[in-house]
């Protein structure tokens, strides 16, 4: 199995991104991933002070899918997250919810054992999930700091990029060019207080390509459900655009006007919020699959182009 160790990554996506290696479509590969301070945290006696935040989000990669053409979308299939034996999470004065009423920054370096992290004399279990994960932007979409979430996906921080999910992306560029990080073993949410639980990780995936398809928002697939990913300068602008690409996505597949769709969503669809401490804030709109099917999804909205 081919494997990235992390030892090339990258701070912004763009579109002229250079590969440090390539993956044929079904080919399954690992990726080693940093946390999300590069390592820069390892005792909870650090100040704040001394982090370098030019060296926050770094994501490995990118990596050149063989095949993968503008116009396509990318099918990444997550098989599995291994987490680091300890995770770092702290509380920064100003950021997060309740930022403003913060007095003093503190530093947790947490011990995972078992699958369970130890925080105080209290255990809980992990439940690791991917931060960053994002293709080459559009030239028209520009470059994005691995900070910010967008159309490309990017810092989506959304706890349902799991192992056993399914994340389509866009192809902007031929490659696709794939690159992921920040990794948390927890994370409620949210991401209430600025940091998940941050973690090194080595995550496996499949990348498959689905020709002449696009969708405007990342598209995650769980077991359960198929959930739109967008982004917005505000709440309010992220809600709106999962909720109109739901809509869509339910008019299509289920072959039903606009206002059918509207009403079937608002009976069946749940909004969820991914994180809100990121320079654009991330929600998702979840379909369930008894609503809308993966066999009606499949031969409808996920349908190669023929020909």
């Amino acid at each position: 199995m081919k494997h990235f160790d992390g030892s090339s990554c990258l701070y912004a996506f763009s579109p002229q991104m250079q590969s440090i290696g390539s993956v044929l479509p079904g080919e399954r590969f690992s990726v080693k991933t940093h946390d999300c301070f590069h390592e820069q945290i390892f005792s909870e006696e650090q100040t704040l002070s001394e982090i370098d935040y030019d060296r926050l989000n770094p994501a490995t990669g990118p990596i050149y899918v063989e095949g993968a053409r503008p116009g396509d979308l990318l099918k990444i299939t997550i098989h599995d997250i291994q987490v680091a034996d300890r995770g770092i999470a702290m509380v920064v004065p100003g950021e997060g919810v309740l930022g403003d009423l913060v007095e003093k920054g503190i530093i947790k370096v947490l011990p995972i054992e078992n699958n369970v992290c130890r925080f105080n004399t209290f255990e809980f279990p992990i439940e690791p999930m991917i931060g960053v994960i994002g293709t080459a932007p559009s030239a028209v979409s520009g470059t994005w700091g691995t900070a910010s979430p967008w159309t490309h996906g990017g810092n989506m921080d959304t706890r349902d990029i799991t192992s056993g999910s399914i994340l389509y992306l866009p192809v902007n560029t031929d490659g696709a060019l794939l690159a992921l990080g920040d990794c948390h073993a927890a994370m409620g949410d949210g991401e209430l207080c600025f940091t998940g639980l941050e973690v090194q990780a080595l995550v496996e995936l499949t990348a498959d390509l689905i020709p002449g398809v696009s969708q405007k928002w990342p598209m995650l697939e769980t077991p359960d459900a198929f959930m739109v990913i967008a982004s917005g300068d505000t709440v309010d602008e992220a809600l709106r655009e999962a909720t109109e690409q739901a809509v869509s996505l339910l008019k299509t597949g289920m072959e039903m006007t606009f206002e059918e769709a509207y009403l079937l969503a608002s009976l069946y669809v749940d909004l969820k919020i991914s994180q809100i401490v990121d320079p654009k804030k991330t929600v998702r709109a979840s379909i369930p699959k008894t609503v809308l099917s993966e066999e009606r999804l499949r031969s409808t909205i996920l349908c190669p182009a023929k020909g």
